[in-house]
């Protein structure tokens, strides 16, 4: 993150002059001056948007971004390359971490169950976590990730080396499985399987790229895959333990 390229404007959210954010914070951070303020985004740990003119426009986020860079210098006597590195954690999906914790975490503590449209709204895809965050949150060994990968079920998201929310999923389900002796071996057809759907979504998906439907009904087709197979399975498991 860079204030050299400062980002343009959305005009959808409100913002503040440096003077403004100066009068929101000052009667916590006393000492607080407009220099202090330029000079941490010249270290990168704000970058407000810019006017046509050059004005800086921060938004309510640059906001809590400087507060908690200003609580961590004061309270907790944090360098700026550790706060930087809590904010780039933060930008990577992961929450905010107490100034004193050198540990961002995954936000909540489990995903939710469900079977809807819902599962595939992008939020699980949009988060980025090292391989070290990864088995940190999953508390597996690092031989079960060595394994899942050898055997394509699970990979770093495209452009890696950052994890995504459903690799975390993943690996905590294929934990669970390996508690019962099976095997990342065994989890294969698991990927091929949801490769097959994934194809089954686009194809029919496809045709409605010109109406900006395409995403919404992949989604859909995709729920519906998995409501199909859970039931399967649920069905089959009723019949079995009968």
């Amino acid at each position: 993150m860079s204030a050299a390229g400062a980002r343009s404007l959305d005009p959808s959210q409100p913002r503040m002059t440096i003077g403004e954010v100066m009068a929101i914070l000052s009667p916590d951070f006393s000492d607080l001056t407009i220099s202090k303020i330029r000079f941490l985004e010249e270290q990168g740990l704000v970058e407000p948007g810019r006017t046509p003119s050059g004005y800086r426009k921060f938004s309510s986020d640059d906001v809590d971004r400087l507060r908690y860079v200003l609580s961590a210098q004061r309270d907790h006597y944090l360098p700026l390359k550790v706060i930087r590195e809590h904010l780039e954690a933060v930008d990577r999906g992961l929450e905010l971490p107490d100034p004193s914790d050198p540990s961002p975490r995954v936000p909540g503590t489990e995903p939710p169950a469900t079977t809807g449209v819902e599962r595939f709204d992008g939020r699980a895809a949009g988060l980025r976590l090292t391989r070290g965050e990864l088995l940190r949150e999953s508390g597996v060994e690092p031989e079960l990730l060595d394994a899942l990968e050898g055997f394509g079920v699970l990979s770093p998201a495209p452009g890696g080396p950052w994890y995504d929310g459903e690799a975390l999923e993943v690996l905590r389900a294929a934990a669970a499985l390996a508690a019962h002796g099976i095997e990342a071996r065994h989890l294969r057809v698991f990927r091929t399987a949801a490769d097959r759907e994934v194809a089954l979504a686009d194809q029919v998906a496809a045709p409605r790229q010109r109406t900006g439907q395409r995403d919404q009904v992949a989604r859909e087709v995709a729920a519906a895959c998995l409501r199909l197979h859970t039931a399967l399975v649920a069905g089959a498991l009723g019949r079995t333990v009968r």
